[in-house]
């Protein structure tokens, strides 16, 4: 795919997801469990065709979700919580 930007997030944790998703819904329920913090992108949403190119080009052109970003810029495609608040840690110690 063609280069894409890098969404601009202002949280350690952002999640490309979407309203039906299992797997982003499972995502969120275990953060929320363990009170991590995170912002929500819906990638269907009206005015986030941006957000969803960006899951397309760093899922090899599939609209993969859960993807999270971190605000180190890496990404991880359908990872489990316990990465997550690992790198949330890591993000703000």
């Amino acid at each position: 795919m063609t280069d894409i930007a890098t969404p601009q997030t202002t949280a350690p944790v952002t999640i490309f997801a979407t309203d039906w998703c299992p797997f982003c819904k499972k995502l969120k329920g275990n953060l929320d469990r363990s009170e991590t913090p995170y912002e929500i992108v819906d990638v269907e949403a009206e005015g986030n065709a941006d957000a969803a190119a960006w899951v397309e080009s760093v899922n090899d052109g599939n609209r993969v979700v859960p993807t999270v970003l971190y605000s180190d810029g890496t990404h991880e495609t359908n990872p489990p919580a316990s990465s997550v608040r690992a790198k949330h840690a890591e993000l703000t110690a």
